[in-house]
């Protein structure tokens, strides 16, 4: 097997396709015999301008498709850049835990390492940076604790009752459903990293900026970008997504730089500092030889994780989760059958239900076995040489672990294209959680670049789905259909909105003030 992968790479091949990259040109994808051995290269015809995917929209489904063919493990060289697909729980398992610590080093693209303030947030810093296990240990053990979550309930929860509010004042009127699961998001994180209330205009201006400002992002951190390829040609940003995303950060910056001087004019005690107080206080002890201490860019890279890229990912499975179930009635009786016995058609919806709600818990696991936020996760680079698979990994190499694929195995989930969150009540899946220990569902990724957030992000999607669910009906427009197309990028979207009719369930009308 090791033999077959560095045949490739020698470029002994035996059969070839052209695919157009539908923008500057076309591309050769060259196959060899054995399966798992796959290399991309430019065609004869081609000039620096021809790159492997430029253009493609869903890389996912390439690959997908590569995959299904071609089988677990196979490369591709987009310019000087090898790459590498996985498509296999097994191969996972390797990448995420036998060579944990190999596989942890980041190649950001350009566009992420602006938008992360040159790196100096979790996702795409170094691993083996100092910096990176510093801040890794702030959210951890300062900023997403059980303790810290569990106080700033109350301000979650008043954000998703004023959401409520608004939607029964608007009840029989089309809801955009990923625009209002945004505004609770955003409202209640902003609330949680300032330890209060932050309305007025001013934070009604911030806070629309900052949906409009996600949206983007994501879709150009996502987009294969030439200057990455080639790094030789990057001052030209042939295709201006580094300027886009200059200009996208600028406006990031204007944001948080907003939140900070809020932050940092209230004064409050130890007891109620909000994340963002606590931060400050980090960065403000930076010259103290403290070895917690935090730059400010580092403090902005934080906020970013938590703010811009948190709320993106919670928001846009609130979305999927609404249309898988609207297309499944069926399903959607039972999850409103559910909340009506634990939680009753005379209460409102508390944290403290959602342990009980097993069938929902399983309704939203399937979603991101179908519907994946994260589809090839973040890429991972091989820090060192390392074998897999019978493969040798040279070292600098760049890895994908397309989940898509394996969330959709059919040597895997049975009937796995059907939308049956019955399959996690079983005993095979039944146990999988969102850490990543069972590499067949790794929605959040696993190992040490496990998505940090995940503690705060499945509080804020369950409180907010079991909320909407609890207390409307919902429906579409007359005469409308949902179009479950996505928009690719770092998080995979809706590519159209999801517009939804209210109807209130509750029997207390109080219950909606």
């Amino acid at each position: 097997m090791a033999a077959g992968f560095e045949q490739a790479e020698r470029g002994s091949l035996c059969s070839s396709f052209l695919i157009s990259d539908g923008l500057m040109g076309s591309f050769t994808l060259e196959l060899q015999e054995e399966p798992c051995s796959v290399t991309a290269r430019p065609s004869r015809a081609a000039i620096v301008g021809y790159l492997p995917f430029l253009g493609i929209d869903n890389l996912h489904l390439v690959f997908t498709k590569l995959a299904g063919v071609y089988g677990p493990i196979f490369k591709l060289w987009l310019g000087n850049k090898l790459y590498v697909v996985i498509s296999s729980p097994e191969l996972a398992k390797q990448v995420v835990r036998d060579h944990d610590v190999t596989f942890s080093e980041r190649d950001p693209p350009i566009a992420a390492q602006i938008a992360s303030f040159g790196c100096n947030d979790i996702a795409f810093d170094s691993y083996s940076s100092p910096s990176w296990k510093n801040k890794r240990k702030v959210l951890a053990t300062e900023l997403l604790t059980t303790v810290r979550l569990n106080a700033c309930y109350g301000l979650r929860r008043e954000q998703v009752a004023r959401a409520i509010g608004d939607v029964y004042e608007n009840a029989g009127k089309p809801v955009d459903i990923g625009k209002l699961a945004f505004l609770v998001s955003v409202n209640a994180t902003i609330s949680m990293i300032l330890g209060g209330k932050f309305g007025g205009e001013k934070g009604d201006t911030i806070k629309d900026h900052f949906k409009e400002i996600s949206a983007e992002q994501m879709v150009l951190i996502g987009k294969p970008n030439v200057s990455d390829i080639f790094p030789s040609i990057a001052r030209f940003d042939i295709q201006g997504i580094e300027r886009r995303m200059n200009e996208i950060h600028e406006l990031l910056n204007q944001l948080l730089e907003s939140l900070i001087q809020v932050a940092a004019e209230e004064e409050k005690n130890d007891q109620k500092l909000g994340f963002l107080q606590l931060l400050l206080h980090l960065e403000s002890n930076k010259n103290e030889d403290n070895a917690s201490s935090l730059t400010m860019d580092q403090v902005k890279g934080l906020l970013t994780d938590t703010v811009v890229d948190g709320t993106d990912t919670t928001t846009t499975m609130v979305e999927w989760t609404m249309a898988e179930l609207i297309q499944h009635p069926e399903i959607m009786e039972k999850v409103k059958q559910e909340l009506a016995d634990v939680v009753g058609l005379n209460n409102s919806v508390e944290e403290s239900h959602l342990p009980n709600l097993r069938y929902l818990n399983a309704v939203i696991k399937e979603t991101f076995r179908l519907r994946s936020p994260l589809p090839l996760l973040v890429q991972r680079c091989s820090a060192e040489s390392v074998d897999l698979g019978g493969y040798t990994i040279p070292k600098g190499s760049r890895v994908f672990l397309n989940t898509w694929f394996i969330h959709r195995d059919p040597h895997v989930w049975d009937s796995p294209l059907e939308f049956k969150p019955e399959r996690f009540l079983n005993e095979i899946h039944g146990t999988f959680d969102y850490c990543g220990n069972d590499f067949r569902f790794m929605p959040f990724g696993s190992g040490r670049r496990r998505c940090p957030g995940l503690p705060l992000a499945e509080k804020m999607l369950y409180f907010i789905l079991a909320s909407l669910l609890h207390s409307f009906g919902w429906k579409l427009p007359r005469g409308t259909v949902i179009d479950m197309s996505t928009k690719f990028g770092i998080v995979m979207k809706k590519k159209e909105p999801l517009l939804v009719i209210p109807t209130p369930r509750l029997t207390n009308s109080e219950l909606y003030i």
